[in-house]
């Protein structure tokens, strides 16, 4: 029968969907920790196009679009194809037949108790058009992991229970027809999670992002409009940092001067217009070499589309090496 592999390094899986623009909560929460481990493990990322299908299958042309852009994006932030495999998910049709084989084995209600997938269906428009896709969404997610028997997977803590769902699965097939797959451990982000300009947890669906994409012009309107401590009216009244989400960028973006931001405006010595100011300054800084980056190989398309196919070469050679290794043990 055939064994899982002993990885001499670590081996990990994770991707995005490409349902929007990414913003510096993307930024932060997942692409700087991508960029590490890539530099010490295996690395496979994928742009999880058919998993943008399962809620968004009316963009039609906009999933390409969405898939450049992502794609940029995580080049400009530091991702190197020399390094980590970077493909598009709907290029290695693995995916979508181990998907189909676990779902042969996955029980109906550990899919319904999905906490995602009850919120989803709280949603009207969603709960009326919802096909098995949605429901069935972390079967797909499950393929992706252990199709490169991934040993780490980075993701927002929102997701833990999918990575748990993951390590079910390959247990109860692993029960059924051998040890073929090795159950992933989650990796979480240490960096906070990024407020919006409304103050709400930074996500595009709410309208409150700052893109990577975005123009200085664009961010310092944006950073301009964005919600501070409502209980200070005037300019001299004192603010409380802690209530404001200006000051949770501070944290981000301008470290060596946050304890003494924090102080001023604790006192009423420092206005909100002024903070707001230095903040757009220390994101623009920030952001100034991803932006050069992003524009060099938007100059560069073919580049782009030779990143993508070698990544697919690649990704298609580990996957079905695995899922050879599932035909064997399910006797296909």
């Amino acid at each position: 029968m055939w064994g899982p592999p002993a990885p001499t390094r670590g081996r990990v899986v994770s991707g995005m969907r490409p349902t929007s623009r990414l913003h510096l909560g993307n930024l932060e929460g997942a692409l700087r920790l991508w960029v590490d481990l890539q530099r010490r493990d295996q690395c496979f990322f994928l742009l999880a196009d058919l998993h943008a299908l399962t809620t968004g299958c009316d963009a039609g042309g906009d999933h390409r679009t969405l898939v450049r852009e992502m794609l940029l994006d995580w080049l400009a932030a530091g991702l190197d194809p020399n390094e980590s495999v970077i493909f598009v998910q709907s290029e290695v049709p693995a995916h979508a037949e181990l998907a189909l084989l676990l779902a042969m084995i996955t029980p109906v209600p550990w899919l319904e108790r999905c906490t995602t997938y009850k919120d989803w269906m709280a949603t009207p428009d969603v709960a009326r058009s919802a096909g098995l896709g949605l429901l069935a969404y972390p079967v797909l997610q499950a393929a992706d992991i252990l199709l490169y028997r991934a040993t780490t997977v980075p993701v927002g803590r929102d997701q833990a229970q999918h990575v748990e769902l993951t390590r079910d699965i390959a247990s109860r097939f692993n029960a059924l027809f051998g040890e073929v797959f090795t159950a992933p451990d989650a990796l979480y982000s240490a960096a906070p999670a990024l407020k919006g300009t409304d103050g709400r947890k930074m996500s595009a669906v709410y309208g409150n992002a700052i893109y990577l994409g975005d123009t200085a012009g664009v961010l310092e309107r944006k950073v301009a409009a964005m919600f501070t401590d409502p209980a200070r009216v005037f300019r001299g009244d004192p603010g409380h940092p802690d209530r404001c989400p200006v000051y949770g960028l501070h944290g981000c973006y301008n470290v060596s001067e946050v304890q003494a931001i924090g102080q001023d405006c604790g006192t009423g010595h420092l206005g909100c217009v002024d903070c707001k100011s230095v903040l757009s300054k220390c994101i623009n800084s920030a952001l100034g070499g991803l932006r050069e980056r992003r524009a060099a190989l938007q100059a560069e398309p073919d580049l782009l589309s030779d990143i993508l196919r070698d990544g697919a070469r690649k990704a298609r050679a580990a996957s079905e090496e695995t899922l050879a290794r599932v035909h064997e043990a399910m006797g296909l």
